[in-house]
Order: C-alpha cells, then sequence, then structure tokens
C-alpha cells in the first residue's frame, strides 16, 4: 500500500520532517530510563480503555492512569481515614497526610511551606473566586482613585467573571490585550508614585486555553516591580497567574517566577481526582486577604449570640470552609507518585506533548486543496518553534476549497445542531489538545480523518505541500521505534477503531418485515381542522410518473436499536405506536447510542401487539420478552436525559437488565419514558405550533417523525458505488443506505432532495408540518447489519450537501385526532405542499400546478 500511495503523492510529512534541524532535539515518548518498555506498551498497560480510541480533549481533561487508581483504592482498602476536624487516631492519620500531600504539592511546584501556602478549593473557578471575593480592593471615591483590576483578554471564562465582583464594590476593570503588553513591555517602566500603596490586581494566564500560546512568565516580577505596567496608574501591583491550563503538561517553578496567587485544577494533571484544585498564595500576599464568611472548620473560637470570632491561625484553614475532599486530596498522592514513575516528570511531558502538538502543526498547516487552498485555518499567535512559547493544544476551524469555513455541525457532532455559523462567521471552533499517554498513532488517526472528510472526489484529494523522506531522523529508541511510523494515507483509510470488528458474532437480519396488526379497525378520517389556503401551496404534487407513496414504514421500540419494519401500524399522540419508547442505559443511568456502542444495532426488537408483549432478540442469544403495558407497581421514577431534556423514566427489571449485560459484557438496563410524563418538541426552524396543537414527543432527539425520500438514497448510492480503475464495484446496497439513515417513513419521490422544498404534506388521511431537515452525526456510519464503521457515506454526503451533512426531513402532527384508531399504512398516498418561497420554474413542467388546496 505505501507503495501505490506514494506514486499519488499524498504523503503526510514524516514525523521528523516536522521538526526545525537547527533546533534542539525533542523527545518523544519516555524511553529514556524511565518505567519498563515503550510508550505503546505504557499506553496499553495504563490505558487500555482507550483501545480503538482517539482522544484529543487533554486540555479539557487528561486521563488518569490504571495503577494510579489502583494505588489510590489500594490505599483506602488498608487505611482508615476519619474527618481530620475531629480528635481521633483515624483522624490523625488524615490530618497527618493531607499535610504530606501539601508540602508534595509544593515540591511539585519547586518552592516550600516558607514561601506558598495551598489552599484546597473545588477547582481552579473556584480558587479564583476566592480571589475575587477576598482580595484588599479599595473602591473609587472621592478621595481615592480605587485600585484597578486587569486581565489579559485570552484569559478563561473564569478569570473574566472576576470583573462582576469588582464592578459590584465600584472598583475599575480593564481588558488588556496581549499586543499592549507587548507594546507595554517594550517602553519600559513609566513614572510612577513609589509611596502609593492602593493594591491593584493584574491577572493572566500561563497558557490560553484556547490556542495554547504561552506568556511569559517574565511579567510577574515585571508587573511587581513597576517595571511594565498593565495600564498607567500609580499604585501597588498583584499578580494572580492561572496556571491550570500550563501545569497539565509543563512544570511551573515558583521558586523563580513568585507569583501571588495560582490557581490549579488537579485533574487537568493527573485525570483523578475531578471536583479539585487549590490555591497557592505568596505567604506574604496571604495576610492582605479578607475573610467575610467562617464555617466548618474556620473557626477556632465563636459565639452564637454574639459578634465574636476567632479564626483558625493558618490560611489554609482560615479558607477552607467545611470539611475538605479528604479522600481526593489523598488521591493526589498516588497522582504524583504515577506521574513521576512513568514519565520521569513534568520536563519530559512538555517535551513528549510538544512534539506530537508541533508536528500536528505542520501537517495540518501543510494540507492543500488541489487550488492550493487550505484545508484550515488555525488560530495561533506561535508557528510552534518551542514548548517555550507554545503549548500541545491546536485550535482551527476547517475551509473548503473556497477559504469558506465549514460549520461543526457538519462534522456530525450533535444531531440537530445548525447554530454553528452566523453571518458566516463561525460561532465556535475545533480544538485538539495532547496529555501525556498521547501518540504518534493518535495524531495520525486525526490527520486520516481530516483528509477522509474534506475528499471531494477521486481526483480532489487534499494533498500535502511537504513531502518529507518517510524515515525518521532521530528516531527516539529502537524499543519504540514502532511508535513513529510515518503517516502514509491510503483512499479508503479508516480510524483504528473503525478496523476493528466491534463483536465476535455478526447477525445480518437487522431488519424484519412484519404486518403486525391484530384485527384491524377500519381507518380512521380524521376531520380536517387545518386546510391548506391556496395563497400559501405552491401546489400538491403528483409526480410524472404517478403518484408519491409511501414504501417503508420502520418504527424503533429501543432507542438505537434495530428497525422494526411494518407494514400498517398505529400512530399514537407522539408517532407511530411505541416507537422510541424504550431506550438502554449504562451503569449510571446514561443513554447509549451507536456512537458509543455499535453493537446496540444488533439487538432486534419485535412487538405483538396481540400478545402485548415486545420481543428482543439478538445473535447468540435467548429471546427474552419485555410486557407493553406499564406495570403500576415498576421500581421508582428515575431521572434520565435525552438531547439535553429530562425525562421520566422507570427500570424495566433486573431480568432484562442481565440479558443486555450478557450481551454488551458491561452493565446496562433498560428504561422506559414515563407514560404519565410529557415531553413537547421544541420550536424548530421558526414553525410555530398550530392552535390548540402541542407536539409531543417519545425519546426521539428532535421530531415525532422522520421521512426519507428513495430518489435521494439512490443519488448517494450512485455517488458512492463509482467506478474506478478495476471496474465497478458495489460498497453499499440501497438497503443498507436506507437503514443508516433510520427514518420511520420512506418514500418514491421522483426527484433527489425534492422533499427539502415541502412545507407540510399529506399521507392518507394524516396531515404532517414539515419541521426542517435532519442534521446528520456519525452515526450513519454504521452498518445497521453488522455494527461495523465506514466513513464513506459521511464523507459522500459531507460532498455532496456542500454545506449542511443533511438527510431526511422531520415531522410532526398538526392535527390529531384520536377519538378513534389512525394508521400509516405502506401504499398510503402523499400529498406534499411546496414552501411560499420555492419558485414553480424550479420544478418540472409536469409538477407546477397553482392554486390547489387540499
Amino acid at each position: 500500500m505505501a507503495g501505490a500511495v506514494a506514486e499519488s503523492g499524498r504523503e503526510l510529512p514524516a514525523f521528523a520532517g516536522s521538526r526545525d534541524p537547527s533546533a534542539p532535539r525533542l523527545a518523544y515518548g519516555y524511553g529514556y530510563g524511565y518505567g519498563p518498555g515503550s510508550l505503546r506498551e505504557l499506553r496499553a498497560r495504563e490505558f487500555g480503555r482507550l483501545a480503538g480510541t482517539v482522544y484529543l480533549d487533554h486540555a479539557g481533561a487528561t486521563l488518569f492512569s490504571q495503577s494510579q487508581l489502583e494505588s489510590f483504592t489500594n490505599d483506602l482498602m488498608e487505611n482508615t481515614y476519619g474527618n481530620p476536624h475531629s480528635q481521633n487516631i483515624s483522624s490523625k492519620l488524615t490530618y497527618d497526610t493531607v499535610e504530606q500531600v501539601r508540602y508534595r504539592i509544593l515540591a511539585h511546584f519547586h518552592t516550600t511551606a516558607e514561601d506558598y501556602t495551598v489552599i484546597f478549593t473545588s477547582g481552579s473557578t473556584a480558587a479564583l473566586k476566592l480571589v475575587a471575593e477576598a482580595f484588599p480592593w479599595v473602591s473609587q471615591g472621592p478621595e481615592s482613585s480605587g485600585s484597578q483590576f486587569c486581565y489579559l483578554t485570552d484569559s478563561h471564562t473564569s478569570v473574566v467573571g472576576m470583573r462582576n465582583v469588582t464592578m459590584a464594590i465600584n472598583v475599575t476593570s480593564t481588558p488588556v490585550r496581549p499586543e499592549d503588553l507587548w507594546s507595554a513591555e517594550e517602553r519600559g517602566a513609566s513614572v510612577s508614585d513609589p509611596d502609593c500603596q492602593l493594591p491593584h490586581l493584574f491577572c493572566y494566564p500561563a497558557q490560553s486555553n484556547f490556542s495554547g500560546v504561552r506568556y511569559p512568565l517574565s511579567w510577574i516580577e515585571e508587573v511587581k516591580s513597576g517595571r511594565l505596567h498593565p495600564v498607567s496608574t500609580p499604585g501597588k501591583w498583584f499578580v494572580l497567574l492561572d496556571a491550570a491550563s500550563y501545569v497539565s503538561t509543563s512544570p511551573l517553578d515558583l521558586s523563580a517566577h513568585q507569583a501571588d496567587f495560582v490557581p490549579i485544577s488537579f485533574y487537568k494533571i493527573f485525570g483523578f481526582p475531578t471536583g479539585l484544585g487549590a490555591l497557592l498564595v505568596h505567604n506574604r500576599a496571604a495576610p492582605l486577604l479578607r475573610k467575610t464568611y467562617f464555617g466548618g472548620g474556620t473557626a477556632s473560637a465563636y459565639l452564637a449570640g454574639e459578634d465574636f470570632y476567632i479564626p483558625r491561625p493558618s490560611v489554609a484553614q482560615r479558607f477552607e470552609d467545611g470539611t475538605i475532599s479528604f479522600l481526593e486530596v489523598i488521591a493526589l498522592k498516588h497522582g504524583f507518585d504515577t506521574l513521576e514513575r512513568l514519565t520521569g516528570g513534568m520536563e519530559n511531558i512538555k517535551q513528549h506533548t510538544f512534539t506530537l502538538a508541533q508536528y500536528t502543526y505542520v501537517a495540518l498547516s501543510s494540507l492543500r486543496y488541489p487550488n492550493g487552498a487550505a484545508v484550515v485555518r488555525i488560530y495561533s499567535d506561535s508557528e510552534f518553534s518551542s514548548p517555550e512559547v507554545q503549548g500541545p493544544i491546536i485550535n482551527f476551524n476547517v475551509l473548503d476549497d473556497k477559504g469558506n469555513i465549514i460549520g461543526y455541525s457538519q462534522a456530525g457532532h450533535v444531531c440537530g445542531d445548525n447554530m454553528d455559523l452566523i453571518d458566516g462567521q463561525p460561532t465556535g471552533s475545533v480544538r485538539i489538545s495532547f496529555g501525556y499517554m498521547s501518540t504518534l498513532d493518535d495524531v495520525q488517526a486525526f490527520l486520516r480523518f481530516i483528509i477522509d472528510t474534506r475528499l471531494h472526489s477521486s481526483g480532489d484529494w487534499p494533498v500535502s505541500q511537504t513531502h518529507a523522506d518517510t524515515r525518521e531522523a532521530g528516531a527516539p529508541s529502537a524499543e519504540s521505534q514502532a511508535d513513529v511510523i510515518p503517516a502514509v494515507m491510503g483512499r479508503h483509510s479508516l480510524l483504528p477503531q473503525e478496523d476493528a470488528l466491534t463483536g465476535s458474532g455478526v447477525w445480518n437480519n437487522s431488519s424484519t418485515t412484519v404486518n403486525a396488526v391484530p384485527v384491524a379497525p377500519p381507518v380512521c378520517d380524521v376531520a380536517r381542522t387545518h386546510q391548506i389556503p391556496s395563497e400559501k401551496a405552491a401546489g400538491v404534487l403528483q409526480g410524472a410518473l404517478g403518484p408519491l407513496v409511501v414504501t417503508n414504514l420502520y418504527l424503533y421500540p429501543i432507542k438505537s436499536c434495530a428497525a422494526f419494519e411494518v407494514t400498517r401500524w398505529p400512530v399514537g399522540n407522539q408517532g407511530l405506536l411505541y416507537d422510541r419508547s424504550w431506550m438502554v442505559v449504562n451503569h449510571n443511568g446514561v443513554c447509549l447510542s451507536q456512537k458509543q456502542e455499535p453493537r446496540l444495532c444488533l439487538i432486534q426488537p419485535f412487538i405483538d401487539l396481540q400478545q402485548r408483549i415486545m420481543v428482543i432478540k439478538a445473535k447468540g442469544m435467548e429471546p427474552i420478552e419485555v410486557p407493553l403495558e406499564e406495570n403500576s407497581e415498576q421500581t421508582q421514577i428515575r431521572q434520565s436525559r435525552v438531547c439535553a431534556d429530562r425525562v421520566n423514566t422507570y427500570d424495566c427489571g433486573e431480568k432484562i437488565s442481565s440479558w443486555l449485560s450478557t450481551f454488551f459484557g458491561r452493565p446496562c438496563h433498560l428504561i422506559r419514558q414515563s407514560s404519565n410524563f410529557q415531553r413537547n418538541a421544541k420550536k424548530k426552524h421558526g414553525k410555530d405550533q398550530l392552535p390548540g396543537t402541542m407536539a409531543t414527543l417519545s425519546l426521539v432527539n428532535e421530531a415525532q417523525y422522520l421521512l426519507i425520500n428513495t430518489s435521494s438514497i439512490l443519488e448517494l448510492h450512485q455517488q458512492l458505488n463509482t467506478s474506478d480503475e478495476n471496474g465497478k464495484q458495489e460498497l453499499f446496497s440501497v438497503k443498507d443506505l436506507s437503514l443508516r439513515f433510520r427514518a420511520n417513513i420512506i418514500i418514491n419521490g421522483k426527484r433527489a432532495f425534492e422533499e427539502e422544498k415541502w412545507d407540510e404534506i399529506s399521507i392518507g388521511s394524516l396531515h404532517f408540518q414539515v419541521l426542517g431537515p435532519c442534521h446528520r452525526c456519525q452515526m450513519i456510519c454504521i452498518d445497521q447489519q453488522t455494527g461495523q464503521r465506514n466513513q464513506h457515506v459521511f464523507q459522500k454526503l459531507s460532498e455532496s450537501r456542500e454545506t449542511k451533512v443533511n438527510f431526511g426531513m422531520y415531522l410532526m402532527h398538526t392535527s390529531l385526532d384520536l377519538s378513534s384508531p389512525c394508521f400509516l399504512s405502506v401504499g398510503s398516498q402523499v400529498l406534499p405542499v411546496l414552501k411560499q418561497n420555492v419558485e414553480g420554474h424550479d420544478l418540472p413542467a409536469s409538477e407546477k400546478h397553482q392554486d390547489v388546496t387540499s
């Protein structure tokens, strides 16, 4: 494969080629005497759960290692830790252990208790809030210009939020642009009043949480000494260094850079525990902090009947309200131990993560469309020349070949989200970041994803401007040589997890056609309470080759599980009866979808309306029955979430839970939406509810129904199954494609994507409003008959649709009379009504009908 790809000239830069030959050699991995084996072995041993997963959000939260968790768990199993505020042996053990952890934290940052105090908080945000509320601000008034709060504009939200505290007490807040501070640094010190002791605070990040740019630690001393002024105001400056992002991958020497306040979050460093941070306070600034509240163990003595209160003597004890999370604090000890043992220290992590970021930056920057346009726009003020000026974070947007930004919803990140571009400008961007366990394999999988998803045709691959020798010069060590194989892209290369089978057994019968209706009452004649005004209808379309009809009906009783195909089915107030009434959740009650668990599509539900049961089948499992009737004596109602909405559900019992857990190899439960819970549909695309109606939803994401057009499927099918040098090769069948889009209603449309011009439709005697298109996510990459992933469908849809990855239309009832049974049936005639803004000349002559009402 390598030879064939090399001929096409579509290689990524070699790993070694990303480095400046004149720059000092950077380290990849930790094979330099620290820990056994290569980085790949470390990854398999300590992070086996990452197999088949590419995790690139370490700036959000890095990952804990297996040995770290095992060491902490063993500690808890072998020792008894009591409340440190009590007076007994177990409490003394806790107190002493916590104090040892404080010393360990200070040592990690190259300082001691003589200079700094560690105040535990719930995170860096809580640490910032503590400073904002306790800093000795002087309000502006007749006799004083007041204190100044200055912050770099490239600060985290939690820093910017401090200004609300200062504004409330009439203290001026001033955002400072990085370029202005650079200019001030070049100009040098300005004239100031050395006798003025007004306290001012300047906050800036050691590393931008957005772009990874690193700002000079030398600013700390320059601002404190008066050589650098964020604003031209006399007074005494204190500096808060937001180090939360920086210290996750780099050492910080507080003996050399003595900021007054340093907030940190430990999960950024170790991955565990979450919800624990600290404020490191320089002891010269600590006496200035003003405490307004006391509680928990912060008071040495107080009287309830009068204003008498004596605070604890130490700064930490005064500001740690209540009992600290002492078990989580003890976990930090194991985090430090494990990090040192696995990597050799933060300097090695700094080198390793920057090496990966630098290579990724060079590779991304070099990707070009055939017309020379860049594939991505990277947001960075650095050129990734050194870890001193750039951290392991890359923030970017993907562009099309005309230079337009592709909104992130096109990447399939969330179903139904389309608020990604406003006036052509992005409302967000993509951030990737690396941690100490990140590998070159992760990087290459990511780069392959970018290349694969920006493929526009067989001749329109994004190509790299740099084609370096594929051998890595100065490779780390022979033992870890396999970790630095250069990326060579094949035409159909997949992410690693997409190459592997998702299960040992595959059952191909994922959809069964059933005429599953008991003694059938007559189809209801729903009274038309809503008429279509002629001035609204551009035409009721019959099609040039005969009427549009329903060709297939599907419901999905269990969310994300296999389809249940029927020819005639009852309609309820939430859509097809029993459609998405159940869902599978993990042991924490979180809904599972095929994006996390592709094998859900191998679970086949069958509904027997006469026996009032749902039969669930799967390959290698005995069928199991679940009653359709809701048992009033079921276990108590539990809260769950669907597409950010809260829903009330109940557990369907241990028997089906055990069945699912056996199939998936992990604890799972089947839950059902409670019948007395109503979840209302959201307004979509400016559509208003019709008078007297309120659409309610089952456990669907967006709408009651999803409709797709066979002609749209056929067009996509033709694009996917194009001829190549080996002749015609069918990669996907029409049936396979139809199942991937998981529609309720399939019609025999005459023109591809004509359904996107419809405003309303009638199917038989039922009337529906068209809400808008379905914005597709990565679930369409999953073969519904095997559970295997394949990117080609999403890639081709992305190319052909040009903007959003849309396919299919959402429908909801506009009026529904359930006083008599209602049904949807295969063969029912479909009468669409065009949107008002669709011109008649867009349609074939045979489809132009004026002034037609339903």
